[in-house]
């Protein structure tokens, strides 16, 4: 896994944006306006993804890689740590889950706009 693929990853799920709103080496993807994931952009060692409450504890048990959200609600956020003990696939998966729930929690007309071209 390497930034630009994760990027460009990122970037090609309907409606996304990015943009570094706390500081420049911060890079958040948003759909609707709300973040999806955060990373790093100097660093890449870990991305933060929203996560089904349920799910995010049963992977935090389940992978070393995958902790309580840094600097987020812990309860809905996942850290995935790019150390090699979560395949890329599965951050991939995260990664669409993630995308998944903010778009489900948008009005029902803004999600239309997004998904209908």
């Amino acid at each position: 896994m390497n930034i630009t693929f994760f990027r460009e990853y990122c970037l090609s799920k309907s409606g996304t944006s990015e943009d570094t709103p706390f500081d420049e080496n911060t890079l958040c993807f948003k759909v609707g306006g709300k973040i999806f994931a955060i990373i790093d952009i100097d660093l890449f060692e870990s991305v933060n993804l929203k996560c089904d409450p349920e799910r995010a504890a049963e992977l935090r048990e389940k992978y070393r890689g995958i902790v309580p959200g840094y600097h987020m609600n812990k309860k809905h956020w996942n850290t995935v740590i790019f150390d090699g003990s979560v395949s890329d696939k599965l951050i991939l998966e995260l990664v669409d889950h993630s995308y998944d729930l903010i778009l489900n929690s948008l009005p029902k007309k803004t999600r239309e706009s997004i998904l209908t071209p």
